[in-house]
């Protein structure tokens, strides 16, 4: 593609995509964060903080693990600039997919035919989405995780690494599953719920 991108935050999630870039050819002109980081393991430049003069005529990533802070990053900014999306070039991806603004899908995942992916949405490393899947905006799939067909994630869900979501099932807003759970029933809006078969254990 040989884009040039800024990626906002820089901290794991970012490294994950600046990979993903890197196995496209793309370049990452910098970085914008709340502050320098002391870490800077792809030696990138600090371009500054989040804010409009930085990113306007620009194309951009928010390259941040946590929903909320993403979703805010993304009401705020993302009417500035070109808020691209990072596909790595190891993803699977099949037939008419949806895909909103800023999504991210990263090595190995797979997205299967006929799948809607929200805005700021996270498919991670060797993650599967059956056909037919629809997940909602600033959602967090995490590593090794699989949805079978026909799932229904609603916006700023939290799938655990290595979950399991039966086919069918629908997952209301701000959910978080546990890493290995295993979802079998529809999950109502805010609560955490773990284990095999999946239990709710708090209201978030």
């Amino acid at each position: 593609m040989n884009r040039d991108l800024i990626i906002v935050g820089y901290s794991g999630h970012a490294y994950v995509v600046i990979d993903a870039l890197n196995s496209l050819g793309d370049n990452v002109l910098g970085y914008c964060d709340s502050k320098i980081k002391s870490y800077n393991p792809f030696s990138l430049e600090y371009l500054g903080k989040e804010n409009e003069e930085v990113l306007i005529d620009q194309k951009w990533i928010i390259s941040i693990g946590e929903n909320e802070i993403r979703e805010k990053i993304f009401l705020h900014l993302g009417h500035i600039g070109q808020l691209d999306s990072v596909i790595h070039k190891n993803a699977f991806l099949g037939a008419q997919i949806d895909f909103g603004m800023g999504v991210f899908v990263s090595a190995n995942a797979s997205i299967n035919t006929l799948c809607k992916i929200g805005n700021g949405t996270i498919i991670n490393t060797g993650s599967i989405v059956e056909h037919e899947c629809s997940i909602g905006n600033f959602c967090h799939v995490a590593p090794g995780v699989v949805l079978a067909g026909n799932v229904n994630l609603g916006d700023r869900v939290f799938v655990g690494a290595n979950a399991t979501v039966k086919q069918g099932v629908v997952i209301g807003n701000d959910v978080t599953i546990g890493a290995g759970s295993v979802i079998l029933q529809d999950v109502p809006d805010g609560v955490t719920i773990v284990g095999n078969p999946g239990r709710i254990i708090k209201k978030n």
